[in-house]
C-alpha cells in the first residue's frame, strides 16, 4: 500500500472511532494516577493549579462552541460513517485555522494532561494527538480536495492547519446560532466537568488512601449536572432548542 493510501486508510479508521478516544486514554490516566502527587504543600496553590487547568480546558470548549454556532448544517458534525461536507467552511474560525474543532479538542486534552501534574503524561498526550489528528486531517482534506477542488486549494494555501493565524479573520457567513451551539456542545461541557471531578477524587485516593474532594468541585459538578439535565430535557421534550436547518 502506498504511503498516501495508508495515511488515508488509517485516518478514516481514526475518524470512525474518534468518539471512543477517552476510553483509549483511560489506561494512560490510570498509569499517571499511580504516580499522582500534589506538588505544592499549600492547598491554595493546588486549587489554583487545578483551576488553571480547568480554565484551559474550558478555553478549548469555547473554541468548539463558537465554531459550531456559526457553521451551516452538514458540516463540523459528529458523524462517524464517512466524510460529510455539504459546503466548504472558509469564514469565521475556519478563516483563522482549518481545523478549529480539533484545535479545541487538543486544548481540552492539554488542560486535562496538565491536571495530572506529570511531564511524561503531558508529553505522551501531545504526541498521541499529533499522530491521531494528523491522520484524520489527512483523510478529511483528501475528501475536501476531491469535492471542492480549486476552492479548497485556495483556502488551504491561505489558512494554517492547526496553529491559528488571527489576521486572517473574516466575519462568518451566517449569524451565530446559540441553539445550535448549545445542542451540539452541552454534552462536551458536562464531560469536561465530570472528568476533572473524577480525576480530583482519584487523585485524593492515590495520595491519601481515601476518597476526598474540595467542596468547590462538588458544587461545580452539581451545577454542570443540573445544566446538562435541563438542556437535555428541553432538547428531547420541548421545541425550545429547535433549530432551522442548523
Amino acid at each position: 500500500m502506498a504511503l498516501q493510501e495508508e495515511f488515508e486508510t488509517t485516518g478514516e479508521y481514526f475518524f470512525t472511532w474518534r468518539s471512543y478516544l477517552p476510553l483509549a486514554m483511560a489506561v494512560l490516566f490510570i498509569l499517571a494516577l499511580a504516580q499522582f502527587r500534589y506538588p505544592f504543600a499549600d492547598r491554595g496553590l493546588n486549587l489554583a493549579w487545578d483551576g488553571g487547568c480547568l480554565a484551559l480546558a474550558l478555553v478549548g470548549q469555547v473554541v468548539r462552541f463558537f465554531t459550531v454556532g456559526f457553521v451551516p448544517r452538514g458540516t463540523s458534525g459528529r458523524n462517524t460513517r464517512g466524510q460529510v461536507a455539504e459546503t466548504l467552511n472558509t469564514t469565521g474560525m475556519y478563516a483563522v485555522v482549518r481545523n478549529p474543532i480539533y484545535l479545541g479538542n487538543f486544548i481540552i486534552w492539554f488542560g486535562l494532561s496538565l491536571f495530572m501534574k506529570s511531564v511524561w503524561f503531558t508529553t505522551v498526550i501531545c504526541l498521541f494527538f499529533t499522530i491521531f489528528y494528523e491522520r484524520i486531517i489527512f483523510r478529511e482534506e483528501a475528501f475536501l480536495r476531491e469535492k471542492f477542488g480549486d476552492a479548497f486549494m485556495e483556502w488551504a494555501d491561505a489558512t494554517p492547519v492547526i496553529m491559528p493565524r488571527f489576521k486572517n479573520w473574516r466575519p462568518p457567513s451566517l449569524p451565530f446560532s446559540w441553539k445550535s451551539a448549545i445542542n451540539r456542545e452541552y454534552g462536551t461541557f458536562f464531560a469536561i466537568i465530570v472528568t476533572f471531578t473524577v480525576l480530583e477524587l482519584l487523585g485524593g485516593l492515590f495520595n491519601y488512601g481515601t476518597l476526598m474532594i474540595d467542596a468547590i468541585w462538588v458544587k461545580l459538578f452539581i451545577f454542570s449536572a443540573v445544566l446538562y439535565l435541563t438542556i437535555r430535557y428541553l432538547k428531547k421534550k420541548t421545541k425550545v432548542l429547535a433549530t432551522d436547518n442548523r
